[in-house]
């Protein structure tokens, strides 16, 4: 592998591309199968249920953690090659993004990596909530949202050394909570009959998070062109791929624009493999308005909290940043709060299937 990245023989962004499209390919393929879905996980948590969603999710978080953790350990990249420790953050963006973004997933029934994951499998409402997310993201980067976003931003800003949470810890505390979110998730499997099958897939999305940061991380070591260690995020990345599609006549090539075509290609796959492609679309019972007003809501908190439910949750989350923790945990606040007021205090949405209803 360290003799492709070295090679000349096609440019480094080139091989950034292709290593983001097989790291999207496979986390496609695992999300799929698992049914990999915050949203759902937080149903269950905060209905008392501590059953299979939660479960798979706890295997994606834990193996993420767990292994992105020995690679830093092991001197495979550094603090200082990370975005998210390496400089300063927003933890008012985190929190307050973080709970826009809870609010918009329950509402348009999936965050923007399943959204994307369900957008390959034929499901035309999840592929039209994809698009808003990505289109709102834009403008919340650089458009007409931008102005909101950098204010609300600005109320806590943290600078770079206070937000690597192994500031605080003693050396090799992530692999421990790696390793005891690992053995939580598979008390829950065991108690809620999750398969196996199902809880190793959910492992493989976590182990694409780490290969991510391993790729990227490696190609930077021996690249003349500027390449940032990262993994996998959905909001910037699908933000960028839209644009560059429709305003230039070529596609700048990086990791997160091979990612993209990758979750989407590895998802299409799994699904004609497993038998459940179908094309599906709005009707008079699926809730066209609260879809895109959830998925608006996504677009805005994912660029505020400095990433998705993926990108912030578990991708930052695994290299332990404050901030990241700070919006995965406010993700879960807002999931809970628009559950309860969609479900238990007499809110009624018009149309609509029921908010606990899976995709």
């Amino acid at each position: 592998m360290e003799t492709w990245l070295a090679t000349d023989l096609i440019s480094d962004p080139a091989k950034a591309t292709i290593g983001g499209f097989v790291v999207g390919l496979l986390f496609g393929v695992f999300a799929q199968s698992s049914r990999f879905c915050l949203r759902s996980a937080c149903i269950e948590f905060w209905n008392g249920r501590l059953e299979q969603h939660v479960g798979v999710w706890l295997f994606v978080f834990g193996t993420a953690l767990l292994f992105v953790q020995i690679l830093m350990t092991d001197g495979a990249f550094t603090a200082a090659e990370v975005r998210q420790l390496a400089s300063p953050g927003t933890l008012s963006g985190a929190a307050i993004g973080g709970i826009i973004f809870g609010v918009g997933m329950i509402l348009a029934r999936g965050c923007a990596s399943r959204l994307l994951v369900l957008s390959a499998t034929g499901n035309l409402r999840a592929l039209t909530a994809g698009l808003v997310v990505t289109v709102v993201a834009q403008a919340s980067l650089s458009g007409v949202l931008s102005p909101l976003r950098l204010s609300l931003s600005e109320f806590w800003v943290v600078d770079a050394n206070v937000r690597n949470l192994m500031t605080y810890l003693p050396a090799g505390s992530g692999i421990v909570f790696g390793m005891l979110i690992l053995a939580l998730a598979a008390a829950i499997a065991f108690r809620s009959g999750l398969s196996w099958r199902r809880a190793a897939l959910g492992a493989g999305v976590g182990l694409t998070v780490a290969a991510g940061w391993w790729f990227t991380s490696a190609l930077s070591h021996v690249s003349f062109a500027p390449i940032v260690a990262g993994s996998v995020t959905f909001t910037g990345p699908s933000a960028d791929t839209l644009m560059a599609l429709i305003t230039s006549p070529t596609v700048p090539l990086d990791f997160s624009i091979g990612l993209v075509p990758g979750v989407f290609a590895g998802s299409f796959v799994s699904s004609i493999f497993r038998r459940e492609f179908e094309v599906q679309v709005f009707d008079a019972d699926t809730g066209t308005l609260r879809y895109l007003v959830g998925a608006a809501l996504m677009g805005f908190g994912g660029m505020l909290a400095g990433g998705c439910a993926v990108g912030a949750g578990v991708t930052g989350g695994a290299v332990l940043s404050l901030t990241a923790w700070t919006a995965l945990f406010f993700m879960w606040v807002g999931a809970g709060l628009a559950d309860r007021a969609l479900n238990h205090a007499g809110f009624k949405v018009r149309t609509g299937a029921p908010i606990g209803k899976t995709f």
